[in-house]
C-alpha cells in the first residue's frame, strides 16, 4: 500500500483482517499505529428484504390513552415496528424489559409511548431516561413532544454543555420525564437537586455506547440511588462484559425482546480516497461537487482542524454546519437542525457526532482524517446506509 514500507507489524481485526500497520524506518515515528487502509474498502451487500417478523397489531389495538393514539396517528404511524410490537405490551404490563435492538429500530417510541401512557394514568409517576450523548437526549425529548402533545405532561433534558441553573429550575418544577446524560445527572444528584428515589420508572438506553464512552461508574452510581421497587427498561445493541455487569444490578425477572436487524454497515459502500500528494481540501472539493453528494457528514480528528475546514468550504460556496466539543449545546443543536432540515447539506464534525445521531438521508460519510480506532470508524460510517438505504463511506489516505 502507498505510504507503508514492507516492514509491517499487524494486529488482527474483525474476521482476521489486519487492523494496524506500524511504520518502520521509512514511515515516520516508530511505534505509532495506523489503521490499515484495507479495512476501509468493502462493497455494500445487496439489500435483500429482511426476514422481518410479521407484525399484525396496530397502534390502535394497544391499551393506551386515546390522546396518545391520536398523536401517533397524526405523526403518520399506524403499524408498530418489530421491537415496538414485542416491547410495548410488556412495558404496559409493568414488566422489566431487556431490549436488544440497534438505533433506528423504533425502540425510543416503544418505551416513550408506554411510559407516557403510564404517567397519564397516574400523574405521580416519574420517568428517568439515561442516554450516552446530549444529541440523543434532545432527540428523545423531541419525540416526547410528538407523542405527549396535549397530555399535560412535562419533560426536562438534563445534559452537559447547557445552562445548569436553568436545569435546576426545571427539576424543581418536578417534571414527569427527565432525560439526561450520566455526567450531568450525577452532578445534580451530588448537588441535591435531583432525587432519584422519586423515579419508579427508569430507562437505560444504548447501554453499550455508554459503557464504550466510559460511563459505567456513573451508571452504577445512579442505579444505586433508585428505588428498589421500580420498572426498569434496558436497551442495548449488545449485552456482554460490562454491559452484563450493569444488567444484573438493574432488572428483576425481566422479559427479553430482540429483533433481527440488518447490520447497517452491510448497506455501505466503503472505499478509500488516495490524495497522492495533492492538497486534501482540493480533493474534497472535487468530490463534493460530484452528483449524488446530497447530504454529507465529514469527520475529522481535531476541533481546530474541523473549524479550519469549515471556513475553507464556506469560502468555496458550500453550505456547511459544524459540531464539536467546543461548541455550546445551543450551537450544536442549531447545526444539527440545519443539517437535518436540509438548510445545510454538509455537516462537519469530530467524533462527538459519531454516536447517537440518527439523521435520515445521509448519502455519504467522508473521513477527512482517518479514525483512531476501528470502532470509531464503524460508529462514524454508521451515520449513512440507514433504514434500508445504501450509503457510501470514503476515507482519505495519504
Amino acid at each position: 500500500m502507498h505510504g507503508f514500507n514492507r516492514q509491517r507489524q499487524y494486529s488482527r481485526g474483525p474476521h482476521g483482517r489486519n487492523l494496524f500497520a506500524s511504520r518502520g524506518s521509512g514511515g515516520g515515528r516508530r511505534g505509532v499505529k495506523y489503521l490499515n487502509p484495507n479495512l476501509f474498502i468493502k462493497k455494500a451487500s445487496a439489500i435483500a428484504p429482511q426476514p422481518e417478523q410479521v407484525v399484525t397489531a396496530r397502534f390502535a389495538d394497544y391499551a393506551i390513552n386515546d390522546k396518545i393514539k391520536r398523536n401517533i396517528e397524526e405523526h403518520g404511524y399506524t403499524i408498530p415496528t418489530a421491537i415496538q410490537d414485542k416491547a410495548i405490551p410488556e412495558i404496559l404490563a409493568g414488566r422489566d424489559v431487556i431490549g436488544i435492538a440497534n438505533t433506528g429500530t423504533g425502540k425510543t417510541a416503544a418505551f416513550l409511548i408506554s411510559l407516557i401512557n403510564k404517567c397519564m394514568l397516574d400523574h405521580n409517576q416519574r420517568v428517568l431516561i439515561v442516554v450516552p450523548t446530549r444529541e440523543l437526549a434532545c432527540q428523545i425529548r423531541d419525540e416526547f413532544f410528538i407523542f405527549g402533545r396535549g397530555t399535560g405532561l412535562e419533560v426536562a433534558a438534563i445534559i452537559g454543555g447547557a445552562n445548569i441553573q436553568r436545569q435546576k429550575y426545571e427539576l424543581r418544577r418536578n417534571p414527569h420525564v427527565v432525560i439526561g446524560t450520566p455526567g450531568r445527572l450525577t452532578d445534580l444528584v451530588d448537588r441535591g437537586e435531583l432525587n432519584l428515589n422519586l423515579f419508579e420508572n427508569v430507562v437505560l438506553d444504548e447501554v453499550d455506547r455508554m459503557v464504550d464512552i466510559g460511563f459505567i461508574k456513573d451508571i452504577k452510581y445512579l442505579v444505586s440511588y433508585l428505588p428498589k421497587v421500580r420498572q426498569s427498561l434496558f436497551f442495548s445493541a449488545t449485552v456482554d462484559g460490562s454491559t452484563q455487569e450493569i444488567l444484573k444490578e438493574f432488572v428483576i425477572n425481566p422479559v427479553t425482546v430482540s429483533v433481527q436487524h440488518q447490520d447497517g454497515v452491510k448497506n455501505i459502500d466503503q472505499d478509500i480516497v488516495r490524495t497522492g500528494g495533492k492538497v486534501k481540501i482540493e480533493v474534497l472539493h472535487d468530490l463534493l461537487i460530484q452528483p449524488g453528494f446530497d447530504k454529507v457528514i465529514i469527520f475529522g480528528r481535531t476541533k481546530w482542524g474541523m473549524d479550519k475546514l469549515s471556513h475553507s468550504l464556506i469560502e468555496r460556496g458550500f453550505k456547511t454546519a459544524i459540531i464539536h466539543g467546543n461548541k455550546s449545546q445551543g450551537q450544536r443543536q442549531r447545526a444539527l437542525s440545519e443539517f437535518k432540515n436540509n438548510r445545510k447539506n454538509i455537516l462537519i464534525a469530530t467524533d462527538v457526532a459519531a454516536r447517537g445521531i440518527d439523521i435520515e438521508g445521509v448519502t455519504h460519510v467522508i473521513n477527512y482524517d482517518a479514525p483512531e480506532t476501528y470502532e470509531d470508524y464503524i460508529h462514524r460510517i454508521g451515520r449513512t446506509g440507514r433504514a434500508g438505504k445504501k450509503g457510501t463511506a470514503l476515507t482519505f489516505v495519504d
